[in-house]
């Protein structure tokens, strides 16, 4: 018998084991305030990553955005607004002043974090991710402006990508949002 639990444990022990795959729970990014959230805090949850501007034609989707997370967020959504100035210096303020903007005009309660860069020399490993072939070919592709949306389902594993133009109120992004909290 123990013969037999000594062979088996060798055996075990030679088999590879598949790499973990990467989700977004793998990244840590820093908060508006400067604090690091890692994204694994999000688990469980249904997450929806939008590279926000305050000085865009797009901006007034914050409204939406917050509408979208206030309906949902008791159901397991959260929202994450990344600021990003990669797109015609629509978002040139200070963290703390993208922070005052969003709540004096928007009221975002949802999590905000630091600016980063979503394109680019600079792109913030989380945005390489987000539009690497390798991480799912179907939503892979460069961010083509402010307010790109990606969703994520309670395990990481992104469900939609919606560019700019779609907005948060629309049924393309509800709809998709209620499919992936249903599961």
């Amino acid at each position: 018998m123990r013969k037999l639990a000594l062979m088996f444990a060798l055996c075990a022990a030679s088999v590879a084991l598949p790499a973990q795959q990467k989700s977004i729970y793998n990244f840590t990014i820093k908060s508006i305030d400067n604090q690091p959230v890692s994204l694994e805090s999000y688990k469980g949850s249904v997450v929806l990553l939008v590279n926000v501007a305050s000085r865009c034609g797009y901006t007034p989707q914050y409204k939406g955005l917050e509408a979208l997370y206030e309906k949902y967020k008791d159901k397991g959504l959260v929202i994450v607004g990344i600021p990003a100035n990669n797109f015609a210096q629509q978002e040139p303020g200070t963290n703390e002043e993208i922070k005052t903007f969003c709540s004096r005009n928007y009221n975002v309660s949802f999590p905000m974090m630091s600016k980063v860069s979503v394109k680019g020399d600079d792109q913030t490993p989380l945005y390489h991710f987000l539009t690497d072939a390798s991480t799912d070919p179907q939503f892979a592709g460069d961010i083509k402006w402010n307010f790109t949306k990606f969703l994520f389902d309670r395990n990481g594993q992104p469900v939609a990508r919606f560019e700019p133009a779609i907005t948060p109120d629309s049924q393309t992004v509800t709809s998709a949002i209620e499919a992936a909290l249903a599961r």
